[in-house]
This record gives C-alpha cells, structure tokens and sequence, in this order.
C-alpha cells in the first residue's frame, strides 16, 4: 500500500442505503470515500441488514455495533415526548445525543487496539451531523497519535422572526434554549482535539467559536448520486410552466404558501403544481385545492419512494420550495441535477445552494412577503417560460460539478492528506466562507 494512502476509520452511526435523510447521506458520503481510498465503516446495528443487502461484507468492509440498549429507549422515549410522527426533532436530537455515548463506548472498546496498532491513519466522523452531539473518541484519537475528523456539522439554522407560530406548531419547544448545549460536558474538548472540522452551512459556522475557524473547512452537508438521477432531460419549458414541491407536509416547510402564492396562475391555466410528500398539512392542502377549485392543476399524491423521484422531478420546470428554516436541501440538488430550476427562499441550506444564475432566490420575510415575492417571480417565469431554459443548464452544471457525492469526497481526501501532513498547503474549501460569516 502507497505511504500516501489514507487508511480511515469511518464512523457513520446513521447509514443505510434503504432510507433517505441523514442515514441516506451517512451511506452515500461514506461509499463515496471508501471508493477514493481504503476504508473501513463502523455504522449502528439497525442499518446492518440494509448494507448486506447493498453488496458490502461484514468484518471487511463495515462493522455493526449493537447500541440498542440505549438507542432502543431513547427512540421510545422521543417517539413519546416529540410531540407527533415528524415533529420534535430537536427533542429527538437531544434525546440522541444522550443515546449516542454508549455506541461510541462500544466502538472504542472494539477498535481501540486497531488504532493503536497503526491499522487506520485517521478516523472521522461522518455522522451524527449535529453539532449538539460531542464525541468522546475525539480526545481519545489526540492521545494515540491518530487525526480525528469531525463532521460535516450542520444545524441550529435560526427560527425567523414571524414564524413563531409555525415553530410552536412543529413542537419545537426545545429550540428555544438549543444554544445551551455549549456548555454541556465534551463540546469545547470535541473541537479542540479535532484535527478537522468540516462544516456543512455558515449557521453552523457562524456557531463555531473562533478559536477554531483555522480547522475548519467548509464542505457542505448535501450531495447527490448521479447513479440514483440518470434519466436524462427531454424537455424544454414551456406553457403551462410544470412546478413541483418535494418535502414534509408542514408549516415551515411552505407548502401552503406555495399553493397561495400560485393560486392565481394555476387558475389561469398558465402552470400545474405536483405536491410531493405527506404530513400533518396533507388535509389542509386537499381542502384548498377543492375550495379553490384547483383539482385539474394540482396534485397531491403524497409520499413518493426516493428510487421514484426522478420521474417526477425531470418532468418539472420548476423546483418550488419556500422553507423558511431548512438546514440542507439535498432534494434541491437532486432537483438541480434532473434540471429543474429551484425557487427557494434565500435562507439556510437552500440560499447557499441556489445562485441567481441557476435559480430564484425569495428574500426572507413576513409570510405575506414571500408569498406576494413568490407570486411575482410565478407570474414573470409563467409568461416567460423561455427565462428558465439558461438556468436549468446551470443547475444540471452547478449540480454535477459540484454537488456529487464523489466530488465531495475529493474534497474530503485532500483534508485527510492536510491533517496527515502530507501537504502543506491548506485545501481550498470547495466554496468560500465570506469573510464577514
């Protein structure tokens, strides 16, 4: 084996190939890095069947580690205290965070031994991406010798003002005092030792204390598989212009302001919507579009299964998703990829992976004011379907150059050869932070 070769340990607790969100990246982003260099991947038991499934071999390529007896009540006792399927997530990460210690207990009993015998040159953690969630291995790694690599880190994307409402509704009582978590045990040691920091948004660099900006790369959350979005476009917009929707049925999720902004334009036959997903919104929606007399330029049905997606997503024109706190946005750039042109309101994940030239950005406002700001933008795109034409080809461009999972993991590559020492020219971060972040 190359001396250069980075030897990794991966730590991806939620991994699995079946499912979509964190788990879908902790399997993706760590596919993409075991395809770049040799790697081995510690992951919960829960996603051992799934991997099996996937092709990779237990004991070679990946390790189960069986957590359950915490992770098991801590899942009940969130299930419980959330407040409703879908809603709560900052109690269930809280409620993660006090489950995840005993998995990386058991990790470091298993792997110890290896790491001190040389077998790995780095370890890095994939997931969880929260940054409320230290890592005792952390510490552990700086004393024998060994880079530990921390992230991406995502999270905390502040709550608008206006929107209060919608975050009382989502049962997000916890976030009113998220920032605490600084002064919990293992936050300030997790970042010290660290060889690296990856960061996935600027919230979360604007979270991270300045003492540790020089380790710090930002390398954002979300990427896309080209292998899973390969039906090539066919269309070019035209009247009535194709809108689409994908995501949770929920208030900050913008589904309803959507449809009112659009009302108007869907009634003049100028546009069609598709509203992807299911939630506790689902109803509310169904009964506008009937009061609204929608049902010929509207549909809504429900949940589509991620392997399906593309269908509907390369048929689109536009990519509509007014969220007003979403911290990735991994369906944007699966959007992007298909050609579909987003329409997001500039705030968190999806204003750092739209620009003018590959999409419409919503400035953040009052309620009223996105959905009168979304209007108009319908209303220009509808009678001018010929102004998206430059913008898909920049985002299908912007996507696949960018936003692959394996063109990610180059980019995490050269970090690992940058905490080795094997160059001494600090990597270039795939897109600046402003200095002013």
């Amino acid at each position: 084996m190359s001396p250069k070769s980075n030897r990794a340990l991966l730590i991806a607790e939620a991994c699995n190939p079946e499912w979509v969100s964190i788990p879908l990246e902790g399997w993706s982003h760590s596919r993409a890095i075991a395809s770049l260099t040799p790697a081995h991947l510690v992951t919960q038991i829960r996603n051992r069947d799934a991997l099996l499934r996937a092709g990779l071999v237990e004991g070679r390529d990946f390790t189960a580690i069986d957590s359950e007896p915490a992770a098991r009540p801590a899942y009940a006792l969130a299930s419980l205290l959330r407040g409703g399927k879908g809603k709560g997530w900052t109690t269930a990460t809280a409620l993660s965070a006090a489950a995840y210690p005993y998995f990386e207990h058991l990790l470091w009993q298993k792997f110890a031994p290896r790491i001190a015998d040389g077998e790995f040159d780095l370890v890095h953690r994939l997931t969880p991406l929260s940054p409320t969630i230290p890592s005792s291995i952390a510490q552990k790694c700086r004393a024998a010798g060994v880079p530990f690599i921390l992230g991406p880190l995502n999270g905390g994307v502040p709550w608008p003002a206006g929107f209060d409402a919608s975050r009382r509704r989502e049962k997000e009582w916890l976030s009113y005092i998220r920032d605490a978590h600084r002064f919990l045990p293992g936050y300030l040691q997790t970042r010290r030792c660290a060889s690296a920091i990856l960061i996935g948004s600027r919230d979360t660099w604007r979270q991270m204390p300045r003492g540790f900006h020089a380790k710090c790369f930002y390398v954002p959350e979300n990427g896309y598989d080209p292998e899973r979005f390969t039906t090539p476009r066919q269309r070019k917009a035209e009247r009535p212009i194709r809108a689409i929707f994908v995501g949770r049925l929920v208030p900050y999720k913008g589904a309803d302001m959507l449809l009112e902004a659009a009302a108007p334009i869907l009634k003049s036959g100028a546009m069609t919507l598709d509203i992807i997903g299911d939630g506790p919104q689902k109803a509310q929606l169904a009964q506008t579009i009937r009061r609204e007399n929608l049902e010929s330029s509207v549909k809504l049905p429900g949940f589509v299964p991620h392997a399906e997606l593309q269908k509907w997503l390369v048929a689109a024109d536009l990519f509509t998703f007014p969220s007003v706190r979403e911290f990735g946005g991994a369906v944007i750039l699966e959007a992007m990829a298909m050609g579909a042109v987003p329409m997001v309101v500039d705030y968190g994940g999806p204003g750092e992976l739209t620009t003018p030239n590959t999409g419409f950005l919503i400035p953040l406002g009052s309620r009223t004011q996105i959905i009168e700001h979304l209007r108009r933008l319908l209303s220009d795109v509808a009678a001018n379907p010929e102004s998206l034409h430059a913008r898909s080809e920049s985002a299908r461009d912007r996507a696949r150059r960018h936003f692959t999972w394996q063109a990610k993991a180059r980019s995490v590559i050269e970090i690992y050869r940058w905490v080795r020492g094997l160059q001494n020219d600090r990597p270039n971060c795939p897109m600046p932070i402003p200095d002013d972040a």
